[in-house]
């Protein structure tokens, strides 16, 4: 959740190409009740696939399985050594070398507050970019995606959408990397199995449980959300909607989301200078992963995106080049 001193909550006045003007003129409800699945749907853009090959980015919205139109953009890959759109995007540098052709995908989880165009969100997508495509996207209730926020239960129809849209788009492989809220929506997407459709799962600065009020950021957030004046802040001042429905039913927990994650590679980062989530949180989930997952504790570290450095950020895509093969 990015807001606060170790987020970045101003708005961004930077756009990429092809900024979205394929709107579904008519924008169906944000139903929040029902049943709890991981299914996609597409709509109009399931026939892309292959077009990674075509060297420019992609920006099309996207419709998830309860109807809320997402926002979703496509870079391809950028070979270090050349800066510029590659077929054959290369990790030069890594650990573990390069990078083939069009196989790999980064899916990036916003934090709550963020989108698409925020700076610190751009900023990790250029790190990854160095390792495959990168897909990025505004959660509901964020940016210019429909809907409105449930800070984590029904965005995982969101990031649904979103993972079964890149394999679309003609990738092998996709990894997940999720900040604070959408580190948590890694997790539970992920807990799904073999439906999730990802080969390599990172979660940086989550939660492992819900309603955690043990720190003041983490006060202020829960006043942002359920009371009707910090919702018209969130609105007008952060420009997140959020939903005025409580969770019915309460979703499964990162912590209890971990154990189905299994055998799909997991690492889990979190900072020792965390201000919204302490450290016994990523110390729960490393826990519930078992000797399938991977606990990175950071030295210095604040919270989510924008605290995330530069090594940091290269250390990640080295990960997931070595795990999601």
């Amino acid at each position: 959740m990015s807001t606060g001193s170790a987020g970045h909550v101003a708005r961004s006045t930077h756009r990429l190409p092809d900024r979205p003007t394929d709107r579904p003129p008519d924008q169906p409800p944000d139903r929040s009740s029902g049943r709890r699945t991981f299914r996609s749907v597409i709509g109009p853009y399931s026939g892309t696939r292959e077009v990674t090959r075509g060297g420019g980015p992609l920006r099309k919205f996207l419709r998830t399985e309860d109807g809320v139109a997402i926002d979703a953009v496509h870079e391809p890959g950028v070979d270090s050594s050349s800066s510029s759109p590659s077929d054959s995007p290369s990790a030069s540098g890594s650990a573990y070398g390069s990078v083939s052709g069009s196989g790999l995908v980064f899916v990036i989880a916003h934090g709550f507050t963020g989108e698409a165009d925020r700076p610190h969100v751009r900023r990790v997508a250029r790190a990854f970019a160095r390792y495959g495509g990168v897909v990025t996207f505004s959660f509901r209730g964020h940016g210019a995606s429909g809907g409105r926020s449930t800070v984590g239960d029904r965005e995982v129809l969101d990031l649904a959408a979103v993972v079964q849209w890149a394999r679309g788009l003609g990738y092998e492989r996709v990894a997940t990397v999720g900040f604070s809220m959408g580190g948590s929506v890694v997790l539970r997407h992920a807990a799904a199995g073999r439906e999730a459709g990802v080969d390599a799962v990172v979660s940086v600065s989550a939660p492992a449980r819900w309603f955690y009020r043990g720190t003041a950021p983490m006060r202020r957030l829960h006043w942002l959300v359920t009371r009707p004046s910090g919702r018209l802040v969130g609105r007008y001042g952060l420009r997140t909607r959020i939903h005025h429905r409580r969770w019915d039913p309460v979703p499964l927990s990162p912590v209890e989301a971990v154990p189905r994650i299994a055998p799909t590679p997991l690492l889990i980062v979190h900072g020792d200078r965390d201000g919204y989530f302490p450290l016994d949180h990523p110390r729960m989930l490393a826990a519930a992963a078992g000797e399938h997952g991977e606990l990175w504790v950071e030295a210095g570290m604040g919270h989510a995106e924008n605290a995330a450095p530069e090594p940091l950020l290269g250390r990640i895509g080295d990960w997931v080049v070595a795990r999601a093969g």
